[in-house]
């Protein structure tokens, strides 16, 4: 009960891996290209706890042989045969204590992009989003990626009931701590009843863009998503993507902590990822608010927010075909 180790495998850590990739060392990642790292993490949340079972869960959402192979059947690419991925655990975090183990996932995350790897993490709640990308943009620079964040929220509020952490405010903390600044940030799915109108105000302030349900169904979602990523990437000539997967409709993934009606579909969103993924230099992403104790019938958020990260790798591993 008095742990304080900084590695990997905590006490709500998943034994297996994902889609049966190899374990693999934090401090020694060799020739690894893609690490998959779960963080354990719902101390942030306001409303539904458990989001910290979700790396667990993403994990276990398959029902495929524990081989690390995985063909994708429209472009029969098969990312493990492109990549060496490696599934490396979760990070040890202190429950109950959010500074230290926001430091604890930056850290990590930053060490995984020291050696050359691209993260990829399971949340967690949203909280982890600001330790996440701010770990690649300390290696990759300041300033210099760009964000594109699936949501139903803005995830933008000055504080978190007088904190500055919470899942309400990463995006805030990453833009004005300098890791990604506003112009660099596009949200797309956003709905709902928040954020306020001074908070909403000081986004446009920052040169955040922010596309609404209603501007997906009125334009359409590709042509949506073609203009937020040409506005994110002016200048910039990598990514970290965020899935919240409260993006989606809850009657498609209904385990997320803040549900909100009137989301993507789970195959928009899929085959949104993937695309993205392969035409952007992607050097990190997550996908969290995972919250298994409300899943539907069979875990079908955790099954979506599986392949989730397997579209993701589909499409990286597209592009690495592509350029071959």
């Amino acid at each position: 009960m008095g742990e304080t180790r900084t590695g990997l495998t905590g006490d709500f850590s998943n034994r297996m891996t994902f889609a049966g990739a190899n374990p693999g060392e934090l401090d020694d990642l060799g020739d690894i290209d893609i690490a998959i790292v779960g963080a354990p993490f719902d101390w942030g949340t306001t409303y539904r706890p458990g989001a910290r079972f979700g790396p667990g869960a993403i994990r276990g959402g398959d029902y495929l042989w524990t081989a690390a192979e995985r063909p994708h059947l429209p472009t029969g690419i098969d990312p493990f045969q492109e990549f060496e991925i490696a599934d490396i655990g979760d990070f040890k975090l202190v429950p109950g204590h959010i500074d230290e183990s926001i430091e604890r996932i930056r850290n990590g995350v930053r060490r995984i992009t020291e050696q050359g790897t691209v993260p990829i993490v399971l949340g967690g709640d949203h909280s982890i989003t600001f330790p996440n990308a701010s770990g690649v943009a300390d290696v990759h620079g300041h300033g210099e990626i760009a964000l594109i964040h699936f949501d139903a929220h803005a995830d933008t509020a000055e504080s978190h009931f007088g904190h500055l952490v919470g899942h309400g405010t990463p995006m805030r903390r990453l833009i004005e701590s300098g890791a990604v600044p506003g112009h660099r940030f596009v949200q797309i799915g956003l709905r709902g009843y928040w954020p306020s109108p001074d908070v909403v105000a000081w986004m446009k302030e920052q040169g955040m863009r922010s596309y609404l349900m209603t501007d997906i169904v009125d334009r359409g979602l590709r042509p949506v998503v073609d203009e937020a990523v040409t506005y994110a990437l002016d200048g910039a000539s990598k990514a970290f993507i965020s899935i919240d997967i409260d993006v989606v409709d809850p009657g498609m993934a209904p385990a997320t902590g803040t549900p909100e009606p009137g989301g993507l579909t789970s195959r928009e969103l899929l085959d949104t990822v993937r695309r993205i993924a392969s035409e952007l230099e992607v050097v990190g992403a997550d996908v969290v608010e995972v919250c298994p104790p409300y899943d539907g019938p069979g875990g079908i958020t955790a099954f979506l927010a599986n392949r989730v990260v397997l579209e993701i790798l589909n499409g990286m591993a597209e592009q690495s075909v592509w350029r071959t």
